[in-house]
């Protein structure tokens, strides 16, 4: 019996690989006057690759690593002769869901992350995001300088700037696909990972803005940093006053799981935007909106359906038994909103991921003095970030909290793209950075899930 499932799943498999080499010609060569049924034929296949990818998990890996890699081969597969992935790596439309999985991601890691908790690691949380981004900013810049003399100095600012980056989507990912995100290093990587961010991209706005007009008063720094504190503080306080009314005003419309569900995403999306207005990356609105919808908010809505089956089939038992069961009934429903999402999360974050990784261009691997450079420079990103796991404090894994700050990802990339839009970054730096953010996104992944499971066992 067991050989035969062996078998059938074999032959699951290579049904599956020859249905996906005529899927993806077809994609690629489909025409008519619409291209709607051609994304969503380009959107099934992506999700089938991404989620295939999965398979890394069986060798212990968290599933975003094997999601990156699958992305840099389809990205790249045009260096074998195969092109067909070549029209998905800039598509709007495929480049928009990416954009909105990585919105859901921070959102559902707000949900699953309580104020109460990142406050008690608040102070902590605040040094190592000090030290985060002004330990590999300078190092960044005084290396650039030392490895790739004669560029203009806007062009060292971007390389410190680009280190300062934390991608807390990879990190938030990690922790969550372990079932780690309540530890404490969890909750001051990801708290952390916020203040990293909203400084990285202070730093990128002021280090813009020297390249733009070639200077940039004390002012124009302190409005951007105002902003940034201010729209933080601001969601965090308004957003817990204002969510238990709108949750009244809408369960009184109707209360069932879809009305709790659409509030539940029409805030995150809505705080994302804000976030936008307020000069932050929408990531960053997301998670602010996730942080600030805590279950008690929730609680005008109705409870799932299978509680009063549950209670009902307990209604004789003995009344500690009722006790038990009943205590885990308010953990689900404390929860229930993590699970409503978690359907849209497995559908579009898996897109954000595999999307990613089809940026990066091995092409730029054929330089050797490209590698060496980069290499230099992907040491001096991890230092950076090991060593704001040292401010950290009494009780907790140093270890875990500096290797949780050290991937790049997304962030990474978004500060790279932005220097060479201005012309700053030249091709050959924009190599080092690109190579710079594959090793730290594809590094920490497996580094940081054994260091997690090294301290579970232990």
């Amino acid at each position: 019996m067991k050989n035969l499932r062996i078998n059938l799943n074999k032959r699951f498999q290579l049904w599956g690989l020859m249905l996906l080499m005529f899927l993806v010609p077809m994609a690629y060569a489909s025409g008519g006057n619409s291209k709607i049924p051609e994304y969503f034929l380009w959107i099934a296949v992506l999700l089938l690759l991404a989620k295939s990818s999965s398979f890394i998990e069986k060798i212990k890996q968290p599933a975003v690593l094997g999601e990156l890699i699958m992305g840099v081969l389809l990205g790249n597969a045009v260096l074998i002769g195969f092109g067909w992935f070549e029209p998905m790596k800039h598509d709007p439309i495929i480049l928009f869901l990416a954009e909105l999985g990585v919105v859901i991601l921070l959102f559902q890691i707000g949900l699953e992350s309580y104020i109460e908790e990142m406050k008690k690691v608040g102070l902590q949380a605040l040094f190592v995001a000090l030290v985060g981004v002004i330990t590999p900013f300078a190092l960044g810049y005084f290396a650039g300088m030392w490895l790739m003399p004669g560029l203009e100095q806007n062009a060292y600012l971007f390389l410190g700037a680009t280190l300062t980056a934390t991608s807390v989507g990879i990190t938030g990912r990690v922790f969550k696909d372990l079932n780690k995100l309540q530890t404490k290093e969890a909750q001051i990587v990801l708290g952390a990972a916020v203040i990293d961010d909203v400084m990285g991209l202070i730093i990128l706005a002021v280090v813009s803005a020297i390249v733009t007009t070639g200077a940039v008063s004390v002012g124009a720094i302190s409005i951007i940093t105002a902003k940034a504190v201010v729209f933080l503080v601001g969601a965090l306080v308004l957003g817990s006053f204002f969510a238990p009314l709108v949750n009244r005003m809408f369960s009184m419309i109707h209360s069932g799981h879809g009305m709790k569900f659409s509030v539940a995403i029409i805030l995150c999306l809505i705080f994302a935007y804000l976030a936008h207005l307020a000069g932050l990356a929408p990531i960053v609105g997301a998670f602010a909106a996730g942080l600030m919808l805590e279950p008690v908010h929730f609680k005008v809505f109705d409870d799932p359906a299978i509680n009063k089956n549950i209670q009902a089939a307990i209604a004789d038992a003995d009344e500690n038994i009722r006790n038990k069961v009943n205590k885990e009934l308010d953990r689900f429903n404390d929860q229930h909103l993590d699970r409503l999402v978690a359907p849209l999360g497995d559908f579009l974050v898996p897109l954000f991921f595999i999307v990613t990784g089809m940026q990066v261009n091995l092409a730029t691997l054929s330089d050797p003095k490209i590698i060496g450079i980069a290499l230099i420079i992907t040491a001096i990103a991890f230092v950076g970030k090991l060593v704001s796991g040292l401010v950290a404090g009494p009780g907790v894994n140093k270890w875990i909290i500096g290797w949780g700050m050290a991937p790049r990802g997304e962030v990474g990339l978004i500060f790279a793209m932005i220097g060479k839009q201005l012309g700053v970054i030249s091709d050959e730096l924009f190599s080092v950075v690109i190579i710079m953010v594959i090793l730290t996104t594809l590094l920490t992944p497996p580094i940081l899930s054994y260091l997690l499971r090294k301290q579970e066992a232990g």
